[in-house]
Parts: C-alpha cells; structure tokens; sequence
C-alpha cells in the first residue's frame, strides 16, 4: 500500500517527499473500526506542525498524516454492530489520523454518508471546517438574522465556510483577506456583502463606515486580530476566537472557539450540528470551495499542496485526490 510514513519528523515540508512508501502495511481496523478505500484527502495548517513535532498532539512512531478524508468502505472491511454502512459501496467522509494514504482505518462513528451529488474532493473538505464555523457563529456567537458579522481569514478553509454560513443565518458580512487578489473569491463564493484586504491598517474604520457607525455584531477571528478588531466591533459585540486565551477590554464578549472538545464533551449535540449543515448545503447556500488554482492528483502531490497552503497561496480548501471517482488509484 501508498501511504505516508513518519517514523521522524522533519524540519522542512519538502522533507516530508522521503516519507512516502509503496511499501506501508495496511490498516488493521480495531473493535468499532472500518477500513476506507481514501479517494480524496484535505490538507491542514496542523498537518503541517504535526509533521514537525510542533502540534498538541502527536502520534507515537510509526504514524501517517492527515486527518480529513472521504472515500468508500473498503469490500473487506469489518462492519462493527450498529454500523450502518456497507461494504464497497457505502461513500463517507469524516476524520481519522493517517488520511494521506491509500487506506485508512476510523471509528466509525468519527464517519458520515456523502450525501447524494457531492463530489469526494468537497466531502473531504467539510469535517473540520464547516462544524467549527457553525459551532463559533450559531452557538458560541449566538449569530442573529440582520446583525453585521466580520469574518477574517475569509479566503481559508474556515474561514470561506464561516462567510457562508453567516450568510445561511440571515447576517450581513464583511470579510476581511491577506491579499487584494482574493477580495473577489470571497465574494463570489462566500455571498460577502462587503470585503477589503486587511494589508491596509485602516481596515478597522472601513468596518464603522460600511456599519454606519456601529461596528460589528459578531467577530469572527482565526487569525489573532482582536486588539484591532476591538475599534470596530459593536458594543455588546461578541468576537469569536478560533482557539485562544484571552482578556478583554471593554463591555464586549471575547469567545474561545473550540470544536474538538465541545464535541467530545457533548456528543448527544453533534447529529443536530451536521443537521443543520446538511440543510443548509441541501438548499446550496453552503457550497464546500475546492482549491482550484491548482491541482493536486497523488499522494506525491502531497508536499506541492502544503507547501502552497504554508505560503497562503490557496484559498478554501486544498485537497489531494488518491483516486479518481472510479476507483483507480493515482499514480
């Protein structure tokens, strides 16, 4: 089998070139696991930190990276009791460590069905993205229909997503990017009503013009921009920080955002989050955003992939294909 193997980390991300195998040994799932066929695998900044030793967690040697993926249960996987799915037909999507491979092992439960007419690269892209936009807007934010919502980050993975989805809740968006090029993407594929490069240390005046004067209801911050983002954000605003520990100073709310561990802590909740999701990209007001600059076909495409994600060259999210829809692999 192809698969990453990291049995040392590396310092660089071209490094990460003499870790693939064709040689790997297959997954062997454990109680309450199934074996994935991988089709299509997205692409992580923690990917990266993990890859060097610098992430929360690191697995013990030997270990393959990645974590999103979306593919087919394999014909010779293990069905677990209560386990809906079916053996080589069954298409999923959802999280396991050791996604950049040919297959991969996952609790079954950490898996979901793509839904009819989603393509393997966008199923792959939703798992980590999309909850952890609606967790921060809808829950923690408390995001309502006609409030002003500022998104940073707006051309990233989470970021597009939240775009979307505070566009899905009723709210009026302006989204912030790190470059002048990528002011149109947001626009044209989150549904921004209003977008500016954050390059321009002004950016905390155009959010009071756009608002007349109010400034923004919610904040939406992956990137570390509170101490700004406290000119602009209406009082009684809520800004929304993707993850930190922080102090705030005046009468505004500042929200740690944390999905990993709302959903460990309330796994009765979770259904009812991608309920909601579903729904949503049932109407098509959510619409998962594939990088499309370039592409990314094989598991050697994999260092091409994070590099240009490491240098902010992509927007949305960046995906290696495996196999194409078919089933061949790609070599």
């Amino acid at each position: 089998m192809k698969a990453f193997v990291m049995d040392s980390y590396v310092s660089s991300i071209g490094e990460l070139k003499g870790h693939l195998r064709n040689d790997a040994p297959k997954p062997k799932p454990a109680a309450g696991e199934v074996l994935v066929n991988v089709y299509s695998a997205a692409l992580n900044f923690f990917d990266i930190l993990q890859i060097q030793g610098k992430y929360q967690t690191q697995p013990p040697f030997p270990w393959t990276p990645g974590l999103e993926l979306s593919g087919v249960i394999a014909k010779e996987s293990p069905i677990p009791p209560g386990c809906p799915f079916i053996p080589g037909k069954t298409r999923v999507f959802g999280r396991t460590q050791g996604a950049y491979a040919e297959q991969a092992k996952a609790n079954w439960k950490d898996l979901l069905e793509i839904h009819r007419g989603m393509r393997y690269d966008e199923a792959s892209s939703l798992h980590v993205t999309y909850p952890t936009s609606y967790f921060a807007l809808a829950i923690r934010g408390n995001l309502k229909a006609g409030e002003w919502a500022l998104i940073h980050g707006a051309a990233g993975g989470v970021g597009i997503c939240a775009v979307q989805i505070a566009k899905a809740l009723g709210a009026k968006v302006i989204a912030s990017t790190d470059s002048e090029d990528k002011v149109e993407i947001v626009k044209k594929f989150g549904g921004a009503d209003y977008a500016f490069d954050c390059a321009d240390p002004t950016w905390p005046q155009k959010v009071l013009e756009i608002t007349g004067g109010k400034g923004a209801d919610v904040i939406f911050d992956p990137l570390g921009f509170v101490k700004p983002s406290l000119k602009c954000v209406a009082p009684q605003g809520r800004i929304l920080v993707v993850p930190a520990n922080l102090l705030l100073l005046k009468n505004v709310s500042v929200v740690g955002v944390f999905w990993g561990r709302w959903q460990r802590e309330n796994p009765s909740k979770i259904a009812q989050v991608w309920s909601d999701l579903f729904k949503m990209l049932e109407l098509g007001t959510l619409k998962p955003l594939v990088y499309s600059g370039d592409r990314y076909n094989g598991l050697e495409s994999l260092t091409r992939g994070l590099e240009a994600l490491a240098a902010r060259k992509t927007f949305g999210k960046a995906v290696i294909n495996v196999r194409e829809e078919g089933g061949r692999l790609r070599l």
